[in-house]
């Protein structure tokens, strides 16, 4: 009886609680294949969700109003955050985006992603003698991968046939695998502070490699997705202990002009799905 009490008495907070449930149950199935069906030029799935976050920004109003008591207008702010968060994160399983689009946000990334890359060529500089050798070696490979990832990017939003797609994918792989290995290479040395200047710095490029890795398989078929991460033999989930999500939280704020509370959220449900794909 209390549960129904409390879902009559607290009717907006009730409905925006099913609303953030079915996006959840939806993720899930969409993460599993399961799409109901077609529904126009998406999936039973994709119109459900849909549906259920525009739903979500209608219940997000105002409560600064007369009248609206202390704990039902912050009731009603925690539910606008809620909402906002649903209309805004970028979760995978959310269609709408044109290939064409997605190649375009990567290649804004690029500006980042090289000067990320040029603050690792110049920590050497930062290091005791003994660790910037080890460093060097690590990250030799950074410069290349970042220019043919930046050309692969750019090839594909000049022309967005299957072919560039797939040299997109196997670029963004080749550089998360790179960058993956050199965490692992500076989780060894053991002088602290050559190993906090290495460690700032490769997860300046980490945090964006990740991110145009989530925008690649976004626009990736389940079975491309599935070829990417057979080929990354270094997952996540072991340089996870080395990766600043406070860096990449920054970079994804300053980046998309959002909030960082939000731009935090985006990044765990980023990693979240790329380990959950098998990376």
């Amino acid at each position: 009886m209390n549960s129904i009490s409390n879902i009559w008495n607290h009717p907006k907070t009730s409905a925006a609680g099913l609303l953030i449930a079915v996006v959840t149950i939806a993720s899930a199935l969409t993460q599993q294949g399961i799409t109901l069906g077609a529904a126009g030029n998406g999936t039973v799935v994709t119109l459900i969700s849909g549906l259920a976050t525009a739903l979500l920004g209608l219940l997000a109003r105002d409560p600064a109003s007369s009248g609206v008591n202390t704990n039902s207008a912050n009731s009603t702010v925690k539910l606008g955050v809620w909402a906002l968060i649903s209309l805004l994160l970028p979760l995978p399983f959310m269609s709408g985006c044109s290939a064409r689009t997605v190649a375009q946000e990567i290649v804004n990334w690029t500006p980042a992603l090289e000067s990320a890359v040029a603050t690792v060529d110049s920590t050497a500089a930062l290091l005791a003698s003994a660790d910037a050798p080890v460093f060097a070696e690590a990250t030799a490979g950074f410069d290349a991968a970042s220019n043919l990832l930046v050309a692969q990017a750019k090839a594909y939003l000049a022309n967005p046939t299957a072919s560039a797609l797939a040299q997109l994918q196997n670029a963004v792989v080749i550089f998360e695998q790179q960058v993956n290995a050199s965490l692992l290479s500076a989780a060894r040395i053991a002088n602290p502070n050559s190993q906090a200047h290495v460690l700032n710095a490769i997860n300046g490029v980490a945090a964006i490699v990740i991110a145009i890795l989530s925008l690649v398989s976004s626009i990736s078929s389940k079975a491309a997705v599935a070829r990417m991460a057979a080929r990354s033999t270094i997952k996540l989930a072991a340089v996870s202990p080395y990766l600043d999500k406070v860096k990449a939280t920054a970079f994804v704020a300053g980046h998309y002009g959002e909030p960082v509370d939000l731009a935090r959220v985006q990044v765990a449900e980023v990693e979240l799905s790329a380990r959950q794909a098998g990376f």
